[in-house]
């Protein structure tokens, strides 16, 4: 909703409460309209703006509406001009009948904001109806000897105008015998009367026919005729006399067609045919003799339509009685209909607002109006809705009601509500009637997204290829439309020399993401990130995740030998003393390999020797161990063939080449010349340099073993403290655990190398295998710096 649009619906929630606590105060007196009946459809009435004090445009932008009682339509409101017009041509006496004045009350109903203006619509009567005799016939039979100046009731003629329209004159056919007068009852209706002029004479004349004529008081009048017989008859001189004067009969309005209402009874002390009695309807209406019927011998009043309270609730007919001569009695019988509760409540519906938004306070969503066409208890109504909603019924006036939300609503856990109007009255047994209404609530973005995870973790091999999808992060929106459209963005880190955009992209339409170049284990084993997940809505409204890659490692190293150092300008040669027993530690290859996990486990492998049968490899650790006792046939030089192999599939590995020497003792001629035949070395010169060097070595070899053991403990309690690397399960008996197990520490690792070219023996201490490696990519704890390069020395 527009910030207009928000506006209006505060000022007509404000204005609304005004109007429920003013109405009460509001003026009584109803607009008053008039029109007259007959006229066309589509006519003018009135101007309802100018009667209200109103613009005319304004009545359209308050939502002016005309409602009658019981959902009728007889006016209509032009929303431009605010007329009031006809909707249909009206009939005065069917909306009526004989009622003065005829008034329609209405109401006129302004929603923005909220008013009740009560009105009334008096239609006019016009001269549309000629009076009418509802016998056509009257037949008085007068005895002979009656006197001049008698009076003779008539029947009377039935107009259903009103007013001046209804004022009835009555005329008479010229006679010598009779003339007529006119008795105006308290009721303000007409009769006419014959009054006798002269005597009659049954002999002369025993019957005259006379024409009754009723003429109305309209413009131009109207007329209507009856046929009045007067039988000369004998002398009768009792007239009937009815045992009471005045019946008043109460009956059911539900009693069936047929049933007996009451019996009057008049009785007459004439003998003969003078005592005979006959009862008729006297001034009976049409109603009247529509819905009774009377047993002319026996006097009883029986029911001949369905009787119906809401049309009418009482009865006064007055019943003649007749003996044989012509004389007569009257009473009057009052018959009170009895209401039953027969007509549910009715509902009608002004205004429904749907839908309304979500966090609206407490907010107009409907008014209507109830009615009940029954009386007394059975009219009273009580209209309630179900417990479990958040909305409430305030009652208004004169039967309106308003439905109201209790507080602001919540789309997300209801979107929609089926409201029951129930409306029930308090008669025996109740009825009710019930309304259905849907009220559609909107939505409003009051909903962050929300991740499927607060972290992800995405694995990705190293040297994958650029543009690699490595999974998705998802989030979801309570809201919807464009509220629950989300988006994905990657937050910048906060910390790190290399820029996060350069590994990864994200989708921002699905949150796929993507690695953006071939990544190095061996630089980098993980990186995180934050990604922000945004709605579409105003104001956006966002969340986060945190996202770990973890790069996994491929076999895309080869083994790198430590030792024996291949690429040295002068081979490096391990001496064997002759008298070795088997078993004994010759050398051990070194290697080490940058991948990870079980692709830098390493095992050894001889391929090739000089004499195969001499030396034994172990394929764990790469020592080189005597096979057998050597014998003065072996050659003094020997060259082995190791390959050095990784457990990577497909498995990498690296040759490594090693020269041994057989020597008598550690002496410089061996050193010098380890081919030399053994004659141009048995000097006693050399002699005694060989037992000096032997001596320095053992010394040597005592301090490498004691600083062995003690670099051993170190790394075990390293070890248990958290090492480097400890892989999960047994280590494989064929592979090189070149994170410390074997002969040599997995920090310093130490070998004696003896070389020839100078006349003394030399020792280089902690001479670093590889001069230079080449830096690995990173900085900080992103940078990968491998163990087993690390503080790896060796003698020269």
């Amino acid at each position: 909703m527009d910030q207009d649009g928000a506006m209006t619906l505060q000022q007509r929630q404000v204005l609304f409460l005004l109007v429920l606590l003013g109405v009460s105060g509001a003026a009584s007196e109803p607009e008053q309209f008039s029109v007259v009946e007959e006229m066309e459809r589509g006519s003018f009435v009135a101007s309802v703006a100018k009667s209200l004090g109103l613009e005319v445009g304004e009545l359209s932008n308050r939502g002016a509406r005309v409602v009658f009682k019981g959902n009728k339509e007889y006016l209509q409101l032009h929303p431009k001009t605010g007329d009031l017009l006809l909707r249909e041509k009206l009939d005065r006496e069917e909306l009526c009948g004989s009622a003065e004045p005829c008034v329609l009350s209405f109401k006129i109903l302004l929603e923005n904001p909220f008013q009740i203006v009560r009105a009334e619509l008096m239609v006019e009567d016009i001269n549309d109806h000629s009076p009418v005799f509802l016998d056509t016939e009257m037949v008085l039979k007068i005895p002979e000897n009656t006197s001049p100046g008698t009076v003779f009731v008539l029947e009377n003629a039935q107009d259903l105008d009103v007013g001046n329209n209804s004022f009835l004159n009555y005329a008479i056919s010229p006679n010598s015998l009779f003339h007529i007068q006119i008795r105006d009852s308290s009721e303000g209706r007409r009769y006419p009367e014959l009054v006798l002029d002269e005597i009659l004479d049954r002999e002369g004349q025993s019957e005259v026919t006379l024409t009754l004529t009723a003429v109305d008081g309209g413009v131009p009048p109207k007329s209507g005729t009856a046929q009045v017989r007067v039988l000369v008859v004998d002398i009768n001189d009792n007239a009937p006399v009815f045992t009471q004067s005045q019946y008043e009969v109460q009956i059911l309005e539900d009693s069936c067609i047929g049933s007996k209402v009451v019996t009057v009874s008049a009785t007459d002390i004439d003998a003969g045919n003078y005592g005979e009695i006959s009862y008729t309807f006297l001034h009976a209406s049409e109603n009247i003799r529509k819905t009774f019927h009377i047993k002319e011998e026996l006097g009883e009043l029986y029911l001949k339509e369905k009787l119906d309270f809401e049309l009418t609730q009482s009865y006064t007919i007055n019943i003649q009685a007749t003996d044989g001569g012509g004389l007569s009695g009257e009473c009057t019988v009052i018959i009170q209909v009895i209401d039953l509760n027969d007509n549910p409540p009715e509902l009608t519906m002004s205004s429904l607002t749907s839908p309304i938004p979500e966090n609206s306070p407490e907010t107009v969503v409907a008014v209507f109006s109830v009615s009940d066409l029954d009386s007394g208890e059975n009219g009273r109504m009580v209209c309630s809705i179900q417990d479990d909603l958040p909305f409430t019924l305030k009652p208004s006036i004169e039967n309106f009601y308003t439905l109201v939300t209790e507080g602001a609503l919540d789309r997300e856990s209801r979107a929609q509500y089926n409201i029951t109007i129930t409306v029930m009255d308090l008669g025996s047994p109740r009825l009710k009637s019930e309304h259905n209404i849907m009220v559609l609530i909107s939505d409003v973005n009051d909903n962050p997204p929300e991740f499927s995870q607060r972290a992800y973790k995405l694995y990705l091999r190293e040297n994958n290829s650029p543009a690699l999808h490595i999974g998705s992060v998802s989030a979801s929106d309570r809201d919807s439309g464009i509220n629950a459209k989300v988006t994905y963005s990657l937050l910048p880190p906060k910390t790190g020399d290399l820029p996060l955009f350069s590994y990864i992209s994200i989708n921002s339409d699905n949150g796929h993401l993507y690695a953006l170049r071939s990544l190095d284990y061996e630089a980098i084993q993980g990186f995180h990130f934050t990604v922000r997940a945004a709605d579409g809505g105003s104001p956006s409204l966002s969340s986060e995740a945190l996202v770990q890659v973890l790069v996994e490692d491929e076999n895309d190293n080869s083994p790198f030998v430590l030792y024996p150092l291949q690429n040295g300008t002068a081979p490096c040669n391990d001496l064997v003393p002759r008298a070795a027993e088997p078993g004994y530690l010759v050398t051990k290859v070194v290697a080490v390999d940058k991948d990870w996990g079980q692709n830098s486990w390493l095992s050894y492998q001889l391929l090739k020797a000089t004499d195969p049968g001499l030396f034994t490899l172990l394929a764990h650790n790469g020592e080189v161990h005597t096979a057998r006792p050597i014998s003065d046939r072996d050659t003094i030089k020997h060259k082995l063939l190791v390959l050095v192999k990784d457990n990577g599939q497909p498995a990498l590995s690296t040759m490594a080449t090693l020269n041994v020497l057989l020597v008598d003792g550690f002496s410089e001629p061996y050193m010098q010349f380890p081919d030399a035949p053994k004659e141009q070395m048995q000097t006693d010169s050399l002699t005694t340099y060989l037992v000096i060097s032997l001596a320095s070595v053992s010394f040597v070899f005592l301090v490498s073993v004691i600083m062995f053991i003690v670099i051993h403990l170190w790394k075990k309690k390293d070890a248990t403290d958290g090492g480097h690397f400890n892989p999960n399960g047994p280590f494989p008996g064929h592979l090189v655990d070149v994170s410390g197990t074997g002969t040599f520490s997995q920090r310093y690792q130490y070998d004696v190398c003896l070389t020839s070219g100078s006349e003394t023996s030399e020792f280089k201490f902690l001479k670093p295998v590889i001069p230079t490696l080449p830096p690995t990519e990173g900085n900080g704890k992103d940078s990968i710096e491998n163990p087993h390069l690390r503080n790896s020395f060796f003698f020269t």
